[in-house]
This record gives C-alpha cells, sequence and structure tokens, in this order.
C-alpha cells in the first residue's frame, strides 16, 4: 500500500477530520461533479465514489450526496464492463464516525426504489438494501479490509454503521 494511501487512511481517522469534512468533502465533489458533468469526483481519486440521488424521507425532495462506495464484481476503481443492471456497490453509513446517522441512509430506507446514482457519468436507477445480521457481518469485514478508518468510525460511536448494498434495477 502505499505511504499516501496510509496517509489518508490515518487522517480521516482523526476526530478533527470528522468535524471538518463532512462540510468540505461534499461541497468539493458536487461542485466538481457538476462541472465535469458527472465525469470526475475528487473524492473519488483516493475511493471510488458516486453520487446518490434519492428523495428526501420527509420532504420528497430530490437529494443528491456524493459518496464513498464499495463496488462489488471485483471493481475496486470504477473499471469493469457490463451495465448498470448487473453492478452493485455497498455503501456505509459512517458519517466520518460522528453520532448520527447520515441522512441519506434514512432517505434509502423510505424510498428503496426510488434511488439513482450516477456512476461515472452514467445515471443509473438502483434497488437499496439495508444489510443485516450474517450478510452484514460478511460485508463489514469486507469494507473494513476495504478502507480500515471505518473500524475507527465505529469505535467513536454506540450506534452500528448502516451498511446498503445497492443494484442496478432491470432496464437500467
Amino acid at each position: 500500500m502505499a505511504t499516501g494511501v496510509r496517509l489518508i487512511q490515518k487522517v480521516s481517522s482523526t476526530r478533527a477530520f470528522a468535524r471538518v469534512a463532512p462540510h468540505v468533502v461534499p461541497a468539493m465533489d458536487r461542485t466538481v461533479h457538476r462541472l465535469t458533468r458527472g465525469r470526475v469526483l475528487l473524492s473519488a481519486r483516493m475511493l471510488p465514489g458516486l453520487v446518490l440521488t434519492v428523495p428526501g424521507a420527509r420532504s420528497g425532495q430530490l437529494r443528491t450526496t456524493p459518496l464513498a462506495c464499495m463496488p462489488e464484481n471485483g471493481e475496486r476503481n470504477g473499471e469493469g464492463g457490463g451495465n448498470g443492471a448487473e453492478r452493485s456497490w455497498i455503501l456505509v453509513g459512517s458519517n466520518f464516525g460522528r453520532t448520527g446517522h447520515p441522512a441519506w441512509t434514512a432517505n434509502l430506507l423510505a424510498g428503496p426504489d426510488k434511488a439513482v446514482v450516477n456512476w461515472q457519468g452514467r445515471d443509473i436507477p438502483v434497488h437499496a438494501t439495508l444489510l443485516e445480521g450474517a450478510e452484514r457481518d460478511e460485508v463489514w469485514r469486507a469494507a473494513l479490509k476495504f478502507w480500515p478508518p471505518y473500524a475507527a468510525y465505529q469505535a467513536r460511536i454506540d450506534r452500528e454503521i448502516r451498511l446498503f448494498r445497492l443494484r442496478g434495477r432491470d432496464g437500467s
């Protein structure tokens, strides 16, 4: 593993990062994503990322959130073929190790079939499933290997970090 990646992981595990990052990283990602018409997501230079759009759980208004993701089907940095219906992604509701669940997790719970991800500039309708039990445990172990700072986030909070699997819906 490159020294730069280890340094980023160490910094992202700190409480200071958890205070600042939720305000800075998504704003930068949204701006760059919009300016590049979906071709670039800055945070995806370190971890794969997508942009999630889902109606708000209470308001029904569309909410767009750039998120790190763990692509399944053997992808690490977005390479790989296939259409959206064959793809799946894991989203980790870590909220950078802050107390509450991130709002996007409540939105997915309220509308699991109303979500769309923008992956590499392409909009893909998805179905979201909250992972529980043994399936969650298995994916959590994979997530910790994928991005070890998730362990520091979980250690700081009492809530269980929500994990979602997003799968492309048929016809996408």
